[in-house]
């Protein structure tokens, strides 16, 4: 089935998470807190892992200190958590916290009842779906394994974090469309960032803004309040 947007026939839709697919307020009230609260505790009761070390080095060498201890790494690491800084190291080890949470039952993921609906409907007709989020690839796969709606990491061929490159940077975008073997104006990227849909735009990807919060936006681009509004035609 030939699915077009704007004109441009689609093969995929890359969509972002927090504002998008799922309330800002999921991430900033539950899942920010929690990390924050366990972030010490997790490193240090897993300081024999691999993954650890390497999130420990990563902090050394981004703050180019090779002698760092352990808690002044945990404290650069809390620095950066109540920064919201978009950092690997923090990320992955946010995901990781999160693990623990979603394994616990503590946690559960909010998702739009559009997104879900949609989501399902634009799979089923052929479309490939893939994730582009700050989060880390992992936290990514956990969030959508573990929704209040059930699984739907059945639905994603690709998911894509920091480590493709930064979110406003059109690079980032090329470089995605490669990995996803289509050319950009083959794909449809959905946020609910100006900054996001403007680099996004300028690798010839489709774009529209989702404005869940109906505040003021970008005129440069399409906004739609939830997914039933993107003009999609089949």
């Amino acid at each position: 089935m030939t699915v077009t947007y704007q004109g441009n026939q689609l093969k995929v839709i890359l969509t972002d998470i927090e504002g998008t697919t799922t309330d800002i307020s999921f991430v900033h009230d539950v899942l920010f807190p929690y990390s924050a609260k366990h972030l010490s505790d997790w490193v240090l009761n897993h300081l024999e892992l691999p993954i650890t070390q390497d999130i420990l080095q990563q902090v050394r060498e981004i703050n180019g200190q090779s002698n760092l201890d352990v808690e002044s790494c945990l404290s650069q690491l809390m620095i950066w958590h109540n920064e919201d800084r978009k950092i690997t190291p923090l990320k992955t080890l946010q995901g990781l916290i999160w693990d623990a949470g979603y394994n616990s039952g503590e946690l559960k993921s909010h998702l739009y009842p559009d997104a879900f609906e949609y989501l399902q409907n634009w799979y089923a007709v052929g479309l490939r779906l893939a994730i582009y989020s700050s989060g880390s690839i992992a936290a990514q796969k956990l969030l959508f394994k573990n929704t209040v709606m059930g699984d739907l990491t059945p639905l994603f061929s690709m998911y894509f974090d920091t480590t493709t490159g930064n979110k406003t940077e059109s690079q980032s975008y090329l470089t995605i469309a490669d990995k996803l073997l289509v050319l950009p104006q083959e794909i449809l990227f959905l946020s609910d960032s100006s900054k996001e849909l403007a680099a996004a735009k300028s690798a010839n990807f489709n774009v529209c803004g989702l404005n869940r919060q109906t505040t003021a936006v970008d005129n440069d681009f399409m906004y739609v309040t939830n997914f039933s509004q993107i003009p999609l035609e089949l």
